[in-house]
């Protein structure tokens, strides 16, 4: 039965004191195989400053630092953030903070990437407007949305394609399709902020 709030920090808190990597991060093929698709999907580009939400123990962020010159990762699991920045101690550019997106937000904006990558369907509707909303208004005409989700059946408040449907509804007046990927369990969506 499908969750009807969005889920809350603790949930994620208990995951990672179960467990550092409670969804194989590290050490999933699949895992490994998305995360190269993840950051082939930006090319050649560089970010000035680049936001990913739902950091977790890091494992991605430690391989998107090297495409931004500043790279804010946020994360609602203080467990979580503390694995992941010992885990990206040696890479300046990144700081993290503890942040139960979106219903609190980065003080910063002006952000020319964000990645969400695995996320957005743990949000239930209100969230997901929230989310929107904020995005509008945080990410620079020209800068690039690129989500990531689970396509499988789950229990969260949203399934992986229509948390990206409706973020995308939501958005649509502000955003253009710049790439889409589907793959046998996931699905990657990169969008270009308009004027």
């Amino acid at each position: 039965m499908r969750h009807q709030t969005s889920l809350d920090a603790e949930y994620f808190e208990q995951m990672f004191r179960e467990t550092p990597d409670p969804w194989g991060f590290e050490t999933r093929a699949y895992e490994q195989a998305k995360y190269a698709r993840t950051l082939a999907a930006l090319g050649d580009r560089r970010f000035d400053r680049a936001l990913e939400v739902g950091c977790a123990n890091g494992v991605l962020t430690a391989q998107l630092a090297p495409y931004c010159e500043r790279l804010l990762a946020i994360d609602v699991s203080q467990t979580a953030l503390d694995t992941a920045r010992a885990r990206c101690s040696s890479l300046p550019q990144v700081t993290f903070e503890r942040i139960e997106f979106p219903r609190q937000a980065p003080a910063d904006k002006a952000f020319d990437l964000l990645l969400l990558s695995e996320v957005a369907y743990y949000w239930d509707d209100g969230d997901l407007q929230r989310a929107a909303d904020w995005i509008a208004g945080a990410v620079v005409a020209g800068g690039e949305l690129l989500l990531v989700h689970w396509t499988g059946d789950t229990d969260y408040p949203q399934s992986g394609d229509g948390a990206v449907q409706k973020l995308q509804a939501m958005l649509a007046e502000r955003i253009m399709l710049l790439h889409a990927d589907r793959q046998p369990e996931y699905r990657l969506d990169l969008w270009r902020m308009g004027a």
